[in-house]
Parts: structure tokens; sequence; C-alpha cells
């Protein structure tokens, strides 16, 4: 299964901009810059690559642990998780910080650990985000 998406930049780095979309045209002409990746901390003007990352690890990460909890026969009522992805300029891309408040009925904490823990190591963006610090703060709520 091959999946795409495509990226047009016209200008240079910090004078040019761009335009991001996506095979399923969920993302279709979503504008990006120097500004919207270096500059606007609020994240409000525009997307990024890190924060493209970030939903994908997020969204992969907790539809692993939907499957890992529903073969435990524990299936989640409702996973709330959060990908932070760090940047640092100059060096890279340097971790993915995933933050999970979970809703799972009948499951205690360490089981729960167990199985988030796992889903984090075997989701496949964790897997393609290898060469960074991938971490969890998994909590039941």
């Amino acid at each position: 299964m091959d999946r795409h998406a495509t990226a047009v930049w016209k200008g240079d780095l910090k004078g040019g901009a761009g335009v991001i979309a996506t095979q399923s045209g969920a993302l279709s002409g979503l504008p990006y810059s120097f500004k919207t990746r270096f500059e606007d901390a609020e994240g409000r003007s525009g997307t990024n690559p890190e924060e493209l990352i970030a939903a994908a690890h997020a969204g992969c990460f907790a539809m692993q642990l939907s499957h890992f909890l529903a073969e435990n026969g524990t299936p989640a009522e409702n996973l709330d998780a959060r990908a932070v992805v760090t940047l640092i300029p100059g060096t890279g891309i340097t971790g993915s910080a995933l933050v999970l408040r979970a809703k799972v009925p009948g499951l205690d904490d360490a089981k729960f650990q167990e199985l988030a823990t796992k889903a984090k190591e075997n989701c496949p963006v964790s897997k393609a985000l290898g060469a960074i610090t991938v971490t969890l703060d998994a909590q039941l709520v």
C-alpha cells in the first residue's frame, strides 16, 4: 500500500512559500513557509513538516493501541493521543513525545502501561521515527 502527498515550493527559503496536498484531499493547498516552520510559535499561520509528522504519529499510535486493547478484551472508550515533535534548528528533529489520556473500562494501570508502551514501540510511524527519541506519558482517566 502506497500513499502520497505533494509539496510545491516557490522562492527562496526565507521569502518563499509553498502548499501541501494529500492523496485523500484531506489537505489541499495547505500553506507552509519559513515563518510557519520557524517563527510562528502559535502555529496559526499555516502548517509545517513537524506538525504533519506529529499528526501522523498521534494517529498511528492511537490506532495501534486500540488494536492491542481490543485484543486484550478491554476496548477503549476514548483515546486522546497527542504527539509533540521537537525541531532544533541546525540539528533537526530530535524527538516525538506522545501524551495519552485514555478511558478504558475494566483495565488496570499496569496492563494499560504495558499495552501503551507496546503500541508506542510497534506503531509503524514510531518505527519510522527510529532515529529520534520517542517518549510516552500515558494515563488512564
